[in-house]
């Protein structure tokens, strides 16, 4: 006769070693999230600034649009 028999587990220390798995994983992630070195933030700030600059540099207000628009409308006209 074979009986199946499970292992006694101990609740409280199931409960602790789900908690602490728990804790590994939500550190894991923070470290991924929050875990930039000070270099690589400075890196990406400047890219941030250098790509702002640009397109402020490459931005048409109303004022310029409206200048294209009559020198269009002047070539046109001759």
């Amino acid at each position: 006769m074979n009986l199946s028999m499970t292992k006694v587990i101990n609740l409280r220390q199931f409960r602790k070693q789900q908690k602490r798995i728990e804790q590994i994983t939500r550190a894991e992630e923070n470290r991924y999230r929050f875990g930039r070195t000070k270099l690589e933030k400075l890196f990406d700030k400047k890219e941030l600034l250098k790509t702002q600059k640009f397109l402020d540099q490459n931005h048409l207000s109303n004022n310029d649009e409206k200048k294209e628009e009559n020198k269009c409308l002047v070539k046109n006209s001759s």
